[in-house]
């Protein structure tokens, strides 16, 4: 009896267990379906990249890959019953969206299983438990146990030998692949993945422990977008670290927090929208007209900042952020402004092409201070020199600030500001001491 292979954030034809596990059951349809909850909540350029990854995963396929739109409690029964499906195969999602979806559709296919193979994860949120079963709180133990759980090696893949059903044979009404038109500062898909992961293995990882805080470096690897569609495993990845050096530790050590973000949004789920520590329920925050106003300006880039804006503006015209300037936004916008996260960490799943609800939104706690290994309250990023330290020349700052380009200082120290750049729109000084004083008061 035929399978059906749902695709969801697993892009991709090697090293994928649930893929493999969908083979051995005979012949498959592979299938994505488009909701439309996540279309409406994802911005252009996440789509597109979702688009173009779903093309070339069609072109691997040699077409064989059916495309349709719905909610997946009613399309994926609908499919399966239309091939007598003997199971429906899926890598795990851990994510509450996720799980509750899966929920509904297995209720809905009834006899038919729902077969989970895999995740998205090196180790799957769950599997790293203190000795009492009780999961971590604290990322460095949790580190350490990770470590010792350990993963399998890649997948070897099945998809050349498997018997692919042809999608034009059925009744189910295809849908167009998403393709907004926005433009991508990288390429999607499995083919770009590797590609991507093989030039930064090549050339970048030996000095990734230290260039990874630099945005004006092409520092970093550039896989976050790729990891959040599974155009590539991490297991992958990890196959072509050699542990022996500190560049490749240090990659090792940022799959591991990606892995323990995940673990605790599975077991917290609330921690999505809600302080994971709840005694910062009591944090003052402005969310009055003055305080949209100010939102504003920290969307646009305008806050008179300049390293602020430059990652700002970065966002709005890449759908990327460098992780550093990430922290130094989110920070400027929690403690500075007194904004709630929630503000910052929503328009940033708007904006991110690799916006993925558990790295986004307990990193935004993470700079707030109400997460799982939060920074100290009292730690507040000086945004100036937060700039001066990771952007030392101005050369980021120049590239995404046009106002910028042309002044001898970048960091605007002496306080000379060229016509056209807005004057900072807080004293960071005063509101320092106001975020500590609302911090002390809970």
């Amino acid at each position: 009896m035929p399978t059906l292979l749902w695709f969801r954030r697993d892009l991709r034809l090697r090293d994928h267990p649930a893929l493999n596990a969908a083979a051995d059951d005979g012949e498959v349809l592979a299938c994505f379906v488009l909701d439309p909850k996540l279309e409406a909540s994802s911005g252009p350029r996440r789509l597109q990249f979702l688009g173009d990854s779903l093309r070339r995963l069609r072109a691997d396929l040699e077409g064989r890959l059916l495309v349709t739109r719905g909610q997946p409690g009613k399309v994926i029964p609908r499919i399966a019953a239309d091939i007598g499906a003997s199971a429906v195969h899926i890598s795990e999602d851990f994510a509450p969206f996720g799980r509750r979806r899966d929920e509904r559709v297995r209720a809905a296919l009834g006899p038919v299983p729902l077969v989970a193979t895999g995740s998205p994860y090196l180790v799957s949120p769950g599997r790293v438990t203190k000795k009492d079963g009780s999961p971590y709180q604290v990322f460095t133990p949790f580190l350490r146990q990770w470590r010792e759980s350990g993963w399998r090696a890649p997948a070897k893949s099945r998809a050349g030998s498997a018997g692919w059903l042809d999608p034009a044979q059925l009744r189910i009404e295809p849908a167009e692949i998403p393709d907004p038109g926005a433009a991508l500062d990288l390429p999607a898909g499995e083919a770009a993945a590797r590609k991507q992961w093989k030039s930064f293995v090549d050339n970048g990882l030996h000095r990734y422990d230290e260039e990874r805080n630099r945005p004006d470096l092409h520092g970093t690897s550039r896989m976050s977008a790729h990891l959040k569609f599974g155009t590539i495993h991490p297991r992958t990845m990890v196959a072509d670290l050699d542990l022996r050096h500190p560049g490749a530790q240090a990659f090792m050590r940022e799959l591991a927090f990606r892995d323990f973000y995940a673990d605790v949004l599975h077991h917290w789920p609330a921690s999505a929208w809600r302080n994971w520590n709840r005694q910062f329920d009591g944090i003052s925050t402005d969310t009055g007209a003055e305080a949209k106003r100010r939102f504003e300006c920290w969307k646009a880039g305008e806050t008179g900042y300049p390293m602020v804006d430059a990652g700002m503006r970065q966002l709005r015209e890449t759908g990327f952020m460098h992780n550093r300037v990430r922290m130094i936004v989110a920070s400027f916008l929690v403690k500075d402004l007194h904004l709630p996260w929630q503000w910052g960490a929503e328009w940033f799943l708007a904006q991110l092409v690799d916006g993925d609800m558990a790295n986004n939104q307990h990193g935004w706690q993470w700079c707030a201070g109400c997460g799982t290994d939060a920074a100290p309250y009292f730690r507040v990023f000086n945004p100036t020199t937060q700039g001066e330290k990771f952007d030392p020349s101005g050369e980021y700052i120049r590239r995404w600030v046009p106002e910028l380009r042309s002044v001898d200082d970048a960091h605007l120290r002496k306080g000379e500001r060229p016509a056209g750049y807005p004057a900072p729109i807080v004293d960071h000084g005063a509101e320092r001491a106001e975020a500590l004083r609302r911090y002390q008061n809970i």
